[in-house]
């Protein structure tokens, strides 16, 4: 009897756990589909941004130099491994601190970590240098306006500690690097979630509620095969 009551206990706690999972995944499918900025469409002349997509996690891809901005400031090179690549962009992004630094591969990422960030961490700030990067299905080129990308340069530096002494640290490769960042990681509130955000306030045509990276990407038409 006492076996069967845990296996009735057991088999209510995964039904449970699945049904949540798929209240959010059906949830994300909704809220991503639902779009802000409905009416715009991407300009003939501007600047060239990317959308960059690794399967979990989105990055915003820029000019590193412009005559909107010039990020050697706010991300220089002085602060990577490896500062003497003739860098082209930076990729910016944004997600929680905990899984940032301590799981340089998905392999590494434990329960606890995955929890805390489900449930509320820290914001940290990712900055990746790129050479002239290809556009692909995973890096998918984005062209807006000056006036757009002047917002979206200006929501992200809302994102930069203001400090002269911010800590840096170290990233994955010879070319990124993570910075102190505002916000709070959450399910709701997501590293996609971020891009999107940032997008939408640069104008851009993109999904309400975009926890998952192919919520953003659906959004960012894929450069066609040569």
């Amino acid at each position: 009897m006492k076996h069967r009551r845990a296996f009735r206990w057991i088999r209510g706690i995964l039904a449970s756990l699945f049904a949540i999972a798929a209240l959010f995944f059906l949830s994300a499918w909704i809220g991503s589909s639902i779009p802000r900025n409905a009416d715009w469409t991407e300009p003939e002349q501007g600047i060239e941004i990317m959308v960059g997509d690794n399967g979990i996690h989105t990055e915003i891809v820029m000019p590193l130099v412009s005559g909107v901005k010039d990020w050697r400031a706010a991300f220089p090179a002085s602060d990577l491994p490896d500062p003497s690549r003739p860098y082209t962009h930076v990729a910016v992004s944004w997600g929680e601190r905990e899984v940032f630094l301590n799981t340089p591969t998905w392999g590494d990422l434990s329960l606890p970590t995955a929890l805390n960030a489900a449930t509320g961490g820290d914001g940290l700030l990712h900055a990746a240098h790129y050479v002239r990067p290809a556009p692909g299905p995973s890096n998918r080129p984005l062209r807006i306006t000056e006036a757009q990308y002047a917002r979206l340069v200006a929501a992200i530096e809302r994102q930069i500690p203001v400090s002269p002494t911010r800590e840096v640290y170290r990233g994955y490769a010879s070319y990124d690097v993570f910075y102190d960042a505002p916000g709070t990681y959450h399910l709701g509130n997501t590293c996609n979630q971020w891009v999107s955000n940032i997008l939408a306030e640069a104008g851009v045509k993109i999904g309400w509620w975009t926890p998952l990276p192919g919520g953003v990407m659906k959004w960012i038409e894929n450069p066609a095969p040569d």
